[in-house]
């Protein structure tokens, strides 16, 4: 027996000297623990977190605006069906725009959500007309950048009681068209150009006048300073006038946007408008007659 710290030296193992003895482990774990690395320290957790909050900062708004961008392409599209809808309606029926009225509302359909209401009755939606040229695609005159004043996609408040019972779901009416009073019941030859006569647009309208005066349409009457628009601009709060410069938004005043609405013309393009007063939009691309060009 040995006592303690006693080595045997066994010559056949190679080893002659104590100093050749293997180093007790403890001796090595203290040396290996100098060569571990050591955790983040709270100076550098801060640093991360910071560039994480900056990249979300600049990356959330892109996102929106590309989501934004996605949803106006949708609505351009949607607008495009619905011309093609009103082009072949024309074809079929000598080439006479539909006199839309008395249709002052929202609805497709009855309260069994199948059966379409009568074009031209009181509370049917003035897309009605071009029911048997959508293949029940009512979703086409839909905006997807739509909300009303509940924030709600696709939905109107207004337009009379009957819309708004529950049985007589609102939904898939999102585009106004030009109510002007010698915009309808007419023969397109008889327009002076197609291509520069709206035909419905990309805005939260209510209820319809069927005058095409100032207060609901984009003209401002040729009246130069004065204003379009005035049934929204005058709206409290100015809920209903952010829904028609709806794309591209860049101001938050109650009554500005800097954005843009899209516009279905008569030959069948879309394009938008820019947020404007009426000075640049001619009272003959509601009339179709040459005399109320600028």
């Amino acid at each position: 027996m040995f006592g303690p710290g006693e080595y045997v030296l066994d010559e056949t193992l190679g080893v002659k000297n104590v100093e050749d003895l293997p180093k007790p482990m403890i001796g090595r774990r203290r040396e290996d623990a100098k060569h571990v690395r050591k955790g983040f320290t709270l100076i550098e957790l801060l640093v991360v977190i910071a560039v994480i909050a900056l990249l979300l900062a600049l990356l959330i708004p892109a996102m929106r605006k590309v989501k934004e961008m996605t949803r106006e392409t949708v609505c351009k599209s949607n607008l495009k069906n619905v011309g093609l809808a009103v082009l072949m309606y024309l074809d079929d029926f000598e080439r006479k725009i539909p006199n839309t009225y008395p249709s002052t509302g929202y609805l497709w359909f009855e309260s069994d959500g199948h059966t379409y209401l009568t074009p031209g009755s009181r509370w049917a939606y003035w897309g009605t007309f071009y029911k048997d040229y959508i293949r029940d695609q009512t979703k086409i005159f839909n905006c997807p950048s739509f909300r009303n004043d509940s924030g709600t996609r696709f939905l109107y408040p207004d337009g009379g009681m009957k819309q708004y019972d529950h049985r007589f779901p609102l939904r898939h009416a999102a585009f106004s068209l030009n109510d002007h009073k010698r915009a309808k019941d007419r023969n397109t030859e008889t327009i002076y150009r197609l291509s520069e006569f709206i035909y419905c647009i990309d805005h939260a309208h209510g209820v319809p006048t069927h005058n095409g005066f100032t207060i609901d349409s984009l003209h401002n009457d040729n009246t130069p300073g004065a204003m379009n628009l005035t049934r929204y601009r005058e709206a409290p709060g100015n809920r209903f006038y952010r829904q028609i410069f709806r794309h591209n938004v860049r101001c938050p005043d109650p009554d500005r946007t800097g954005g843009r609405t899209n516009v279905l013309w008569l030959d069948g393009h879309v394009n938008p408008i820019e947020e404007t007063t009426g000075d640049d939009v001619p009272l003959s691309w509601y009339t179709g007659d040459k005399e109320d060009r600028r």
